[in-house]
């Protein structure tokens, strides 16, 4: 029958192989860690994470079956790999909602901008060219009327005027496709 060591001696065998490890190859596994990571509270962690690894393995430990350091920075490198690989590998974390930024309004859904501005789009080409070109200089170029006059070779009276009926005629088309739409969407 095989006598098992107290546990008191146990626990001060295996404190004294991880310090020794530490020792001799903390150094060298932080350095490398730090490489791959980026980041060092990781790289400590990785660390900690190998040297709990060389404890619950301590037969691997042994010059015997090869560089106890060389096995030390392979557990590391794995280690490293499976946490990016795992982070890689799930979504994106999102942030909690705080009281201020519950505050914020939630933007609506741009489909129905979409659909006027695609009505639109198509009322306006109905007008005549003469009538679409005022708009287009008054409320898409932003021009004055004396500078849409200018533009287009007009008297300002008659960009006023193309204006107006343009706009009478834009509203009857655009009220007439709406109105269709949202009895569609009903």
């Amino acid at each position: 029958m095989a006598r098992t060591r107290p546990a008191t001696q146990r626990g001060a065998a295996d404190e004294a192989l991880i310090r020794t490890l530490y020792e001799q190859h903390g150094g060298a596994l932080l350095a490398y860690a730090i490489r791959l990571t980026g980041d060092r509270a990781a790289a400590e962690d990785a660390v900690q994470e190998t040297l709990i690894r060389a404890w619950r393995n301590p037969e691997a430990l042994t010059e015997a079956r090869g560089s106890v350091r060389s096995w030390l920075l392979t557990v590391e490198r794995n280690l490293i790999t499976d946490r990016f690989r795992a982070k890689a590998a799930r979504p994106a974390e999102v942030a909690e909602v705080s009281e201020q930024s519950a505050t914020v309004p939630v933007q609506r859904d741009h489909a129905e901008g979409v659909v006027e501005a695609l009505v639109m789009t198509e009322a306006l080409e109905q007008l005549s060219p003469e009538h679409r070109d005022v708009l287009r200089s008054i409320y898409f170029q932003q021009l004055s009327v004396a500078e849409a006059a200018e533009q287009l070779g007009v008297p300002a009276g008659t960009v006023k005027s193309r204006a107006h009926y343009a706009l009478r005629a834009l509203k009857r088309s655009y009220a007439g496709k709406a109105g269709t739409l949202k009895e569609v969407a009903v």
